[in-house]
Protein backbone atom coordinates (compact mmCIF):
# COMPACT_ATOMS: atom_id res chain seq x y z
CA UNK A 1 0.00 0.00 0.00
CA UNK A 2 1.41 3.39 -1.00
CA UNK A 3 2.07 5.71 1.92
CA UNK A 4 2.71 9.44 1.92
CA UNK A 5 4.51 11.52 4.54
CA UNK A 6 3.38 15.16 4.16
CA UNK A 7 5.15 17.83 6.22
CA UNK A 8 3.46 19.41 9.24
CA UNK A 9 3.23 23.23 9.05
CA UNK A 10 5.16 25.07 11.75
CA UNK A 11 2.73 27.95 12.32
CA UNK A 12 -0.48 29.58 11.15
CA UNK A 13 -1.15 33.30 10.52
CA UNK A 14 -2.82 35.45 13.19
CA UNK A 15 -5.61 36.48 10.80
CA UNK A 16 -6.41 35.18 7.33
CA UNK A 17 -8.02 37.16 4.50
CA UNK A 18 -11.38 35.85 3.31
CA UNK A 19 -12.83 37.44 0.18
CA UNK A 20 -16.57 37.89 -0.27
CA UNK A 21 -19.03 39.03 -2.89
CA UNK A 22 -22.82 38.92 -2.84
CA UNK A 23 -25.14 37.40 -5.41
CA UNK A 24 -26.33 40.84 -6.48
CA UNK A 25 -25.74 41.45 -10.17
CA UNK A 26 -26.05 44.23 -12.71
CA UNK A 27 -26.67 44.51 -16.44
CA UNK A 28 -22.89 44.56 -16.85
CA UNK A 29 -21.89 41.64 -14.63
CA UNK A 30 -23.30 38.13 -14.07
CA UNK A 31 -22.94 35.91 -11.01
CA UNK A 32 -20.45 33.73 -12.87
CA UNK A 33 -18.35 36.76 -13.80
CA UNK A 34 -18.43 37.82 -10.13
CA UNK A 35 -17.24 34.37 -9.08
CA UNK A 36 -14.26 34.58 -11.42
CA UNK A 37 -13.42 38.06 -10.16
CA UNK A 38 -13.71 36.82 -6.56
CA UNK A 39 -11.26 33.97 -6.87
CA UNK A 40 -8.80 36.15 -8.80
CA UNK A 41 -8.98 38.84 -6.10
CA UNK A 42 -8.47 36.12 -3.48
CA UNK A 43 -5.14 35.30 -5.14
CA UNK A 44 -5.63 32.06 -7.07
CA UNK A 45 -3.23 33.33 -9.76
CA UNK A 46 -0.42 33.15 -7.20
CA UNK A 47 -0.49 29.37 -7.62
CA UNK A 48 1.72 27.92 -10.35
CA UNK A 49 -0.75 25.82 -12.37
CA UNK A 50 1.49 25.32 -15.40
CA UNK A 51 1.17 21.66 -16.42
CA UNK A 52 -0.15 20.72 -12.96
CA UNK A 53 -2.93 18.22 -12.34
CA UNK A 54 -5.58 20.09 -10.37
CA UNK A 55 -8.22 18.26 -8.33
CA UNK A 56 -11.38 20.34 -7.90
CA UNK A 57 -13.21 18.65 -5.03
CA UNK A 58 -16.95 19.08 -5.30
CA UNK A 59 -20.12 17.28 -4.20
CA UNK A 60 -22.07 16.13 -7.28
CA UNK A 61 -25.33 15.77 -5.31
CA UNK A 62 -27.23 12.62 -4.41
CA UNK A 63 -29.83 11.79 -7.10
CA UNK A 64 -33.02 13.61 -6.17
CA UNK A 65 -31.25 16.37 -4.25
CA UNK A 66 -31.60 19.84 -5.79
CA UNK A 67 -29.45 21.94 -3.44
CA UNK A 68 -26.04 20.93 -4.83
CA UNK A 69 -23.98 23.53 -6.70
CA UNK A 70 -24.86 23.92 -10.35
CA UNK A 71 -22.14 22.78 -12.76
CA UNK A 72 -21.96 26.35 -14.12
CA UNK A 73 -19.98 27.37 -11.03
CA UNK A 74 -17.54 24.50 -11.51
CA UNK A 75 -16.95 25.58 -15.12
CA UNK A 76 -15.81 29.02 -13.97
CA UNK A 77 -13.10 27.41 -11.84
CA UNK A 78 -12.20 24.86 -14.53
CA UNK A 79 -11.86 27.51 -17.24
CA UNK A 80 -9.64 29.72 -15.07
CA UNK A 81 -7.38 26.81 -14.13
CA UNK A 82 -7.03 26.03 -17.83
CA UNK A 83 -6.24 29.69 -18.59
CA UNK A 84 -3.45 29.44 -16.03
CA UNK A 85 -2.02 26.31 -17.68
CA UNK A 86 -3.43 23.67 -15.33
CA UNK A 87 -5.02 20.29 -16.01
CA UNK A 88 -8.24 20.31 -13.97
CA UNK A 89 -10.62 17.49 -13.13
CA UNK A 90 -13.69 17.34 -10.91
CA UNK A 91 -13.58 14.72 -8.20
CA UNK A 92 -15.25 13.15 -5.19
CA UNK A 93 -15.01 9.81 -3.37
CA UNK A 94 -17.64 7.12 -3.07
CA UNK A 95 -20.09 7.16 -0.18
CA UNK A 96 -20.11 4.80 2.78
CA UNK A 97 -23.89 4.62 2.97
CA UNK A 98 -26.11 2.80 0.47
CA UNK A 99 -27.28 5.27 -2.15
CA UNK A 100 -26.71 6.54 -5.66
CA UNK A 101 -22.97 7.21 -5.28
CA UNK A 102 -21.54 4.16 -3.48
CA UNK A 103 -19.47 2.97 -6.49
CA UNK A 104 -17.79 4.83 -9.33
CA UNK A 105 -20.28 3.80 -12.03
CA UNK A 106 -23.35 4.92 -10.08
CA UNK A 107 -21.44 7.97 -8.87
CA UNK A 108 -20.56 9.08 -12.40
CA UNK A 109 -24.15 8.46 -13.52
CA UNK A 110 -25.31 10.75 -10.71
CA UNK A 111 -22.75 13.39 -11.69
CA UNK A 112 -23.81 13.31 -15.33
CA UNK A 113 -27.53 13.43 -14.51
CA UNK A 114 -26.85 16.51 -12.38
CA UNK A 115 -25.01 18.19 -15.24
CA UNK A 116 -21.36 17.48 -14.42
CA UNK A 117 -20.21 16.29 -17.81
CA UNK A 118 -17.29 17.47 -19.98
CA UNK A 119 -19.53 19.49 -22.30
CA UNK A 120 -21.02 21.46 -19.40
CA UNK A 121 -17.93 21.86 -17.21
CA UNK A 122 -15.02 21.67 -19.63
CA UNK A 123 -13.28 18.80 -17.83
CA UNK A 124 -13.68 15.17 -16.84
CA UNK A 125 -15.04 13.60 -13.67
CA UNK A 126 -12.75 11.19 -11.81
CA UNK A 127 -14.05 9.26 -8.80
CA UNK A 128 -10.98 9.44 -6.63
CA UNK A 129 -11.18 6.13 -4.75
CA UNK A 130 -11.95 3.96 -7.76
CA UNK A 131 -14.66 1.55 -8.79
CA UNK A 132 -15.55 0.15 -5.36
CA UNK A 133 -14.07 2.79 -3.07
CA UNK A 134 -10.94 0.75 -2.35
CA UNK A 135 -8.37 2.64 -4.44
CA UNK A 136 -6.74 4.62 -1.65
CA UNK A 137 -3.46 6.04 -0.41
CA UNK A 138 -2.42 5.89 3.25
CA UNK A 139 -1.31 9.35 4.31
CA UNK A 140 0.49 9.77 7.61
CA UNK A 141 -0.97 12.26 10.10
CA UNK A 142 1.87 12.47 12.64
CA UNK A 143 0.16 15.11 14.77
CA UNK A 144 -3.29 13.49 14.62
CA UNK A 145 -4.98 12.74 17.92
CA UNK A 146 -7.43 10.22 16.46
CA UNK A 147 -6.01 9.37 13.04
CA UNK A 148 -2.43 8.33 12.33
CA UNK A 149 -2.93 7.14 8.75
CA UNK A 150 -5.72 8.69 6.71
CA UNK A 151 -7.16 6.65 3.84
CA UNK A 152 -7.54 9.11 0.96
CA UNK A 153 -8.80 8.50 -2.57
CA UNK A 154 -5.79 7.93 -4.83
CA UNK A 155 -6.71 10.44 -7.55
CA UNK A 156 -6.93 13.22 -4.96
CA UNK A 157 -3.45 12.44 -3.68
CA UNK A 158 -2.05 12.04 -7.21
CA UNK A 159 -3.03 15.65 -8.00
CA UNK A 160 -0.47 18.44 -7.73
CA UNK A 161 -2.98 21.06 -6.55
CA UNK A 162 -6.21 20.78 -4.56
CA UNK A 163 -9.14 23.20 -4.86
CA UNK A 164 -12.28 22.78 -2.75
CA UNK A 165 -15.52 24.10 -4.22
CA UNK A 166 -18.13 23.72 -1.49
CA UNK A 167 -21.85 24.21 -1.09
CA UNK A 168 -22.12 25.54 2.45
CA UNK A 169 -25.10 24.05 4.32
CA UNK A 170 -26.18 22.61 7.66
CA UNK A 171 -25.37 19.01 8.54
CA UNK A 172 -26.95 16.57 10.96
CA UNK A 173 -23.64 15.09 12.13
CA UNK A 174 -21.09 17.88 11.90
CA UNK A 175 -23.24 21.00 12.38
CA UNK A 176 -22.40 22.34 8.95
CA UNK A 177 -20.68 21.20 5.81
CA UNK A 178 -18.07 23.55 4.37
CA UNK A 179 -14.47 23.36 3.15
CA UNK A 180 -13.20 21.15 5.99
CA UNK A 181 -15.95 18.59 5.48
CA UNK A 182 -15.66 18.75 1.69
CA UNK A 183 -11.96 17.90 2.00
CA UNK A 184 -11.91 15.63 5.05
CA UNK A 185 -15.00 13.47 4.76
CA UNK A 186 -15.30 13.98 1.01
CA UNK A 187 -11.79 12.81 0.15
CA UNK A 188 -11.79 9.80 2.45
CA UNK A 189 -12.17 6.43 0.74
CA UNK A 190 -15.03 4.22 1.88
CA UNK A 191 -12.72 2.76 4.54
CA UNK A 192 -11.67 6.27 5.49
CA UNK A 193 -15.28 7.32 5.91
CA UNK A 194 -15.82 4.29 8.13
CA UNK A 195 -12.86 5.34 10.28
CA UNK A 196 -14.27 8.84 10.73
CA UNK A 197 -17.77 7.62 11.58
CA UNK A 198 -16.93 4.65 13.75
CA UNK A 199 -14.74 3.79 16.71
CA UNK A 200 -15.34 0.09 16.12
CA UNK A 201 -15.11 -2.41 13.33
CA UNK A 202 -17.57 -3.56 10.66
CA UNK A 203 -20.06 -6.38 11.12
CA UNK A 204 -22.10 -8.49 8.70
CA UNK A 205 -25.86 -8.12 8.39
CA UNK A 206 -26.71 -11.82 8.12
CA UNK A 207 -30.04 -11.16 6.43
CA UNK A 208 -28.36 -9.39 3.51
CA UNK A 209 -25.30 -11.64 3.21
CA UNK A 210 -25.34 -14.14 0.32
CA UNK A 211 -22.10 -15.88 1.29
CA UNK A 212 -20.29 -15.00 -1.95
CA UNK A 213 -16.91 -14.69 -0.22
CA UNK A 214 -15.85 -11.40 -1.80
CA UNK A 215 -15.14 -9.94 1.63
CA UNK A 216 -13.02 -12.91 2.66
CA UNK A 217 -10.94 -12.73 -0.54
CA UNK A 218 -10.14 -9.07 0.14
CA UNK A 219 -9.31 -9.46 3.84
CA UNK A 220 -5.55 -9.27 4.42
CA UNK A 221 -5.84 -10.41 8.05
CA UNK A 222 -7.85 -13.65 7.75
CA UNK A 223 -10.59 -12.11 9.90
CA UNK A 224 -13.56 -13.28 7.80
CA UNK A 225 -15.02 -16.76 7.60
CA UNK A 226 -17.86 -18.17 5.51
CA UNK A 227 -19.96 -20.85 7.17
CA UNK A 228 -23.51 -22.24 6.99
CA UNK A 229 -26.10 -20.73 9.30
CA UNK A 230 -28.89 -22.65 11.07
CA UNK A 231 -30.77 -22.91 7.77
CA UNK A 232 -27.78 -24.14 5.82
CA UNK A 233 -27.19 -20.84 3.99
CA UNK A 234 -23.60 -19.64 3.66
CA UNK A 235 -22.98 -16.47 5.64
CA UNK A 236 -19.91 -14.34 6.38
CA UNK A 237 -18.82 -13.32 9.86
CA UNK A 238 -15.98 -11.10 11.07
CA UNK A 239 -13.63 -11.97 13.92
CA UNK A 240 -13.03 -8.63 15.60
CA UNK A 241 -9.94 -9.97 17.37
CA UNK A 242 -8.26 -10.23 13.95
CA UNK A 243 -10.00 -7.35 12.14
CA UNK A 244 -7.97 -4.13 11.91
CA UNK A 245 -10.89 -1.99 10.71
CA UNK A 246 -9.48 -1.26 7.25
CA UNK A 247 -12.99 -1.35 5.76
CA UNK A 248 -12.08 -2.95 2.43
CA UNK A 249 -14.80 -5.56 2.97
CA UNK A 250 -17.36 -2.75 2.95
CA UNK A 251 -16.28 -1.67 -0.52
CA UNK A 252 -16.35 -5.11 -2.14
CA UNK A 253 -19.63 -6.46 -0.73
CA UNK A 254 -22.17 -6.60 -3.60
CA UNK A 255 -25.16 -6.55 -1.22
CA UNK A 256 -24.01 -3.89 1.28
CA UNK A 257 -24.19 -6.55 3.97
CA UNK A 258 -20.93 -5.44 5.62
CA UNK A 259 -21.82 -2.43 7.69
CA UNK A 260 -20.19 -0.04 10.09
CA UNK A 261 -21.79 1.08 13.32
CA UNK A 262 -21.84 4.96 13.16
CA UNK A 263 -20.92 5.04 16.84
CA UNK A 264 -18.55 8.01 17.15
CA UNK A 265 -19.68 11.12 18.97
CA UNK A 266 -20.16 14.11 16.71
CA UNK A 267 -17.27 15.99 18.32
CA UNK A 268 -14.85 13.14 17.60
CA UNK A 269 -16.27 12.85 14.08
CA UNK A 270 -15.49 16.54 13.56
CA UNK A 271 -11.97 16.11 14.89
CA UNK A 272 -11.26 13.11 12.69
CA UNK A 273 -12.64 15.02 9.73
CA UNK A 274 -10.23 17.89 10.41
CA UNK A 275 -7.33 15.43 10.61
CA UNK A 276 -8.35 13.91 7.27
CA UNK A 277 -8.54 17.40 5.74
CA UNK A 278 -5.00 18.06 6.96
CA UNK A 279 -3.85 14.84 5.29
CA UNK A 280 -5.41 15.97 2.01
CA UNK A 281 -3.94 19.47 1.73
CA UNK A 282 -0.51 19.32 3.34
CA UNK A 283 2.54 19.58 1.16
CA UNK A 284 0.93 21.11 -1.93
CA UNK A 285 -0.87 24.27 -3.08
CA UNK A 286 -4.49 24.62 -1.98
CA UNK A 287 -7.35 27.06 -2.56
CA UNK A 288 -10.90 27.11 -1.22
CA UNK A 289 -14.25 28.46 -2.44
CA UNK A 290 -17.60 28.25 -0.66
CA UNK A 291 -21.00 29.34 -1.93
CA UNK A 292 -23.52 30.14 0.79
CA UNK A 293 -26.74 29.58 -1.09
CA UNK A 294 -29.67 27.17 -0.84
CA UNK A 295 -28.55 26.60 2.75
CA UNK A 296 -30.39 23.36 3.37
CA UNK A 297 -30.78 21.82 6.84
CA UNK A 298 -29.16 18.56 5.74
CA UNK A 299 -26.23 17.38 3.65
CA UNK A 300 -26.37 17.12 -0.15
CA UNK A 301 -25.97 13.36 0.42
CA UNK A 302 -29.71 13.27 1.11
CA UNK A 303 -31.98 12.42 -1.79
CA UNK A 304 -34.11 15.33 -0.59
CA UNK A 305 -32.84 18.74 0.45
CA UNK A 306 -35.77 20.60 2.08
CA UNK A 307 -36.19 24.36 1.69
CA UNK A 308 -33.40 26.83 2.61
CA UNK A 309 -33.21 27.87 6.26
CA UNK A 310 -31.83 31.39 5.61
CA UNK A 311 -31.61 33.74 2.61
CA UNK A 312 -28.75 33.30 0.14
CA UNK A 313 -25.66 35.16 1.33
CA UNK A 314 -22.92 35.13 -1.31
CA UNK A 315 -19.62 33.65 -2.41
CA UNK A 316 -16.45 33.33 -0.30
CA UNK A 317 -12.84 32.40 -1.18
CA UNK A 318 -9.59 32.01 0.75
CA UNK A 319 -6.33 30.10 0.97
CA UNK A 320 -7.34 29.23 4.55
CA UNK A 321 -10.14 26.61 4.86
CA UNK A 322 -10.59 27.23 8.60
CA UNK A 323 -11.05 30.98 8.23
CA UNK A 324 -13.35 30.35 5.27
CA UNK A 325 -15.60 28.00 7.24
CA UNK A 326 -15.70 30.39 10.20
CA UNK A 327 -16.63 33.32 7.95
CA UNK A 328 -19.40 31.32 6.26
CA UNK A 329 -20.79 30.12 9.60
CA UNK A 330 -20.81 33.67 10.95
CA UNK A 331 -22.55 34.90 7.80
CA UNK A 332 -25.30 32.28 8.11
CA UNK A 333 -25.81 33.01 11.79
CA UNK A 334 -26.32 36.69 10.99
CA UNK A 335 -29.19 35.88 8.61
CA UNK A 336 -32.89 35.91 9.52
CA UNK A 337 -34.70 32.57 9.67
CA UNK A 338 -36.86 31.88 6.63
CA UNK A 339 -40.49 31.07 7.26
CA UNK A 340 -41.76 27.62 6.33
CA UNK A 341 -38.27 26.17 6.81
CA UNK A 342 -37.01 23.34 9.03
CA UNK A 343 -35.20 25.92 11.17
CA UNK A 344 -38.39 27.96 11.68
CA UNK A 345 -39.98 24.93 13.34
CA UNK A 346 -37.22 24.63 15.93
CA UNK A 347 -36.90 26.48 19.26
CA UNK A 348 -34.21 29.15 18.98
CA UNK A 349 -32.41 28.54 22.26
CA UNK A 350 -28.74 28.37 21.27
CA UNK A 351 -28.19 31.69 19.52
CA UNK A 352 -26.78 29.61 16.67
CA UNK A 353 -28.76 28.42 13.64
CA UNK A 354 -26.78 25.20 13.24
CA UNK A 355 -27.18 24.11 16.84
CA UNK A 356 -30.85 25.09 16.81
CA UNK A 357 -31.38 22.66 13.92
CA UNK A 358 -29.12 19.89 15.24
CA UNK A 359 -28.67 20.35 19.03
CA UNK A 360 -26.42 17.30 19.40
CA UNK A 361 -23.79 18.78 17.07
CA UNK A 362 -21.05 21.28 17.77
CA UNK A 363 -19.58 22.74 14.59
CA UNK A 364 -17.01 24.69 16.58
CA UNK A 365 -15.22 21.44 17.42
CA UNK A 366 -14.11 21.03 13.79
CA UNK A 367 -12.89 24.64 13.69
CA UNK A 368 -10.91 24.41 16.93
CA UNK A 369 -9.38 21.02 16.07
CA UNK A 370 -8.48 22.19 12.56
CA UNK A 371 -6.59 25.06 14.20
CA UNK A 372 -4.72 22.58 16.38
CA UNK A 373 -3.84 20.67 13.21
CA UNK A 374 -2.44 23.96 11.80
CA UNK A 375 -4.85 23.89 8.90
CA UNK A 376 -5.54 27.60 9.43
CA UNK A 377 -7.06 30.05 11.88
CA UNK A 378 -10.60 30.97 12.83
CA UNK A 379 -9.53 34.65 12.89
CA UNK A 380 -10.21 36.31 9.59
CA UNK A 381 -10.39 39.64 7.80
CA UNK A 382 -13.43 39.81 5.52
CA UNK A 383 -12.65 41.67 2.28
CA UNK A 384 -15.84 42.51 0.40
CA UNK A 385 -16.39 44.01 -3.04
Amino acid sequence: MQKLHPPVPESIPEKSPVYFTSFRTSFNETILQKLKKLIIKAGIKNIDFDGKYTAIKIHFGEPGNMAYLRPNYAKVVVDLVKELGGKPFLTDCNTLYVGGRKNALDHMDAAYVNGFNPLATGCHVIIADGLKGTDEVYVEVPDGKYVKEAKIGRAVMDADIIISLSHFKAHEGTGFGGAIKNLGMGCGSRAGKMEMHSAGKPSVNQELCIGCGACRKNCAHDAITIAPDANGHKKASIDHTKCVGCGRCIGVCPKDAVQTGYDETNDILNCKMAEYAAAVVRGRPQFHISLVMDVSPFCDCHAENDSPIVPDVGMFASFDPVALDQACADAVNHQPVLENSYLAEKPHTHGDHFMDIHPTTNWKSQISHAEKMKLGTHSYELISF
